[in-house]
């Protein structure tokens, strides 16, 4: 049975994990929850991901649902196939990348999830961004870019000298960023480079203008 991913095109979430999809070489078949009529929030949707949320998986019968969550599994079980120790097996080389994931959960996300908030989610829900909101939250990302920075002049990627999930994860923000003119990824030297190396990948390519 081919991977179902339940969830729609444009979502930040949906993209992450069919970025891993493809960088693993893992066939599957997008099921479209249709956000705009809030499907995700409907009792179908809901028995299955309880918090409404978009995407959950459903491979041959086992249902897993939280992006980041999701990503691991997959990586996990396809540890052979495709792009090789997105999470390191050496136990030093996996806490590095769990902190270095912990670095994109705490000090990333929640940024790009506020500067979506105002920018698309309030002009869907007919109301103001508030522009004020948004430069307070694009000079903290670019506090964060430079803890970045002094990371990536040491190493060439977050965990160290391979790519893995951790990096990927930034890509949908990270592209939703520069699509609003915020140019915070290309400031610092290192992050520069670094954000110009991962958002290049063909994994990505394929997926950050809509999963398909």
């Amino acid at each position: 049975m081919v991977l179902k991913i339940y969830g729609f095109p444009i979502s930040i979430c949906t993209k992450r994990v069919a970025l891993v999809c493809r960088e693993k070489n893992i066939p599957y078949e997008l099921v479209t929850v249709d956000m705009m009529t809030g499907a995700h929030k409907g009792e179908a949707y809901t028995k299955v991901q309880p918090f409404g949320q978009v995407p959950y998986i459903d491979d041959d019968g086992f249902i897993v649902y939280e992006s980041r969550a999701i990503s691991r599994y997959l990586t996990k079980k396809y540890a052979s196939q495709g792009t090789q120790e997105l999470i390191p097996t050496g136990l030093k080389e996996e806490a590095l990348f769990e902190q270095a994931a912990s670095i994109e959960l705490t000090n990333f996300d929640p940024i790009g999830n506020g500067i979506a908030d105002e920018n698309i989610f309030k002009r869907l829900r007919g109301e103001e961004p508030d522009q004020k909101r948004v430069s307070e939250l694009v000079t903290l990302l670019e506090a964060k870019l430079n803890a970045y920075d002094s990371i990536l002049a040491k190493q060439k990627y977050l965990a160290g000298s391979q790519v893995t999930l951790a990096d990927l994860f930034h890509l949908p923000f990270g592209h939703m960023f520069g699509s609003m003119g915020i140019d915070a990824l290309e400031k610092q030297p290192n992050v520069a480079r670094w954000w110009k190396d991962i958002s290049s990948r063909e994994s990505w390519a394929a997926v950050k203008d809509g999963v398909a």
